[in-house]
């Protein structure tokens, strides 16, 4: 289930309990699932992202853009494939198509 409420960095919280006002920079590692604090004496720390590792967060819109952004630019690619075919075709339509049968097919009630 996708939700719209942010994912809480976990490693923030624990650096700042840690470290507090000695903190100058932090960023998060995705990759690893951590976030590293440059703090004041020159010195690096980090933190775990996860509280627990087999821990299932609810996805964000953000997480899901993130993981499966090939599969939904592959979609958004065909869908523009598909809406340049179909102008194409009622461009080709409608200058080679005799004006009376393009009346006809507008006076036509399909249902």
């Amino acid at each position: 289930m996708i939700t719209m409420q942010r994912r809480q960095l976990v490693g923030h919280d624990i650096l700042l309990a840690r470290h507090g006002n000695h903190i100058c920079s932090m960023r998060v590692d995705r990759s690893n699932g951590r976030v590293v604090a440059l703090l004041d004496d020159g010195t690096l720390d980090s933190a775990p992202n996860l509280i627990a590792p087999g821990l299932e967060l609810p996805q964000t819109v953000r997480s899901v853009l993130r993981e499966d952004w090939k599969l939904l630019g592959a979609w958004a690619g065909m869908a523009a494939v598909m809406g340049g075919l179909m102008t194409a075709a009622a461009v080709v339509l409608g200058t080679t198509t005799d004006p009376a049968l393009l009346e006809a097919f507008a006076a036509y009630s399909a249902y």
